[in-house]
């Protein structure tokens, strides 16, 4: 399975003097038809002294909703609304490895509570299907211009070692790719399970905005616990 993928990228502070020993680590996860370059230009921005950002590949495949067109993917799509039908299989092909990136970082010397996954899009799907399903504590969740999928197991498959685990979910109120009001669906099976999540909206499309990389850097700087370098 793993020849499908990739060698991740591996980001850390641009400023060497203050990149400092390595003790957290931020695994991101890119949208549908994109690669590990999408977000590479933004966390290196972040200047988070002592955090590696690993920015894994999807591997290609063709995509249903895209008439099957080949391209880069967490999991094959057939819709994006609360009806449409989920690769269960796709997603938990991803999850293992996404397991398996969280345990190589573990190996090498950081706990699985210093290790955020995060990811847009697509990407976010897999980061939150992962994470609370995972069974050691990490550190957080970001979950971007994203929704939940399978919703219907979570209450059954998610793991208690991340029932506390903080989520910072955002989204563009003009996203017409995935719709806020499915997002919200997504908000509130999260909130019916009692999980910690950090609500924010911006008046943006399907993307990125500078006031969402801002309110990002604090809430990694928050949980990690990791001084500021401007």
């Amino acid at each position: 399975m793993t020849a499908a993928y990739k060698t991740p990228l591996e980001v850390s502070s641009t400023q060497p003097s203050i990149a400092g020993e390595i003790n957290a680590s931020v695994i991101w996860l890119h949208g549908l038809g994109a690669d590990g370059h999408d977000f590479e230009a933004i966390v290196q921005k972040m200047n988070l002294p002592h955090v590696r950002f690993i920015l894994p590949h999807a591997p290609e495949m063709a995509v249903t909703r895209n008439s099957g067109y080949i391209m880069p993917a967490w999991y094959d799509l057939y819709g994006v609304t609360g009806s449409s039908q989920e690769d269960e299989a796709g997603i938990k092909t991803s999850q293992t490895y996404i397991n398996a990136l969280i345990q190589k970082e573990i190996d090498r010397g950081i706990p699985a509570n210093r290790i955020v996954l995060a990811g847009f899009s697509q990407g976010g799907a897999i980061a939150l299907y992962s994470a609370l399903r995972y069974p050691i504590k990490l550190a957080g969740i970001l979950a971007l211009s994203t929704y939940l999928p399978i919703k219907t197991k979570l209450m059954a498959e998610a793991n208690p070692a991340n029932a506390t685990t903080p989520i910072f979910m955002a989204h563009g109120i003009y996203d017409d790719v995935i719709g806020l009001d499915l997002c919200k669906i997504s908000l509130a099976v999260l909130q019916s399970n009692h999980l910690a999540v950090d609500w924010h909206e911006y008046n943006m499309a399907h993307s990125v905005c500078a006031e969402e990389i801002v309110d990002i850097r604090n809430f990694l700087q928050q949980i990690l616990q990791q001084d500021l370098v401007e």
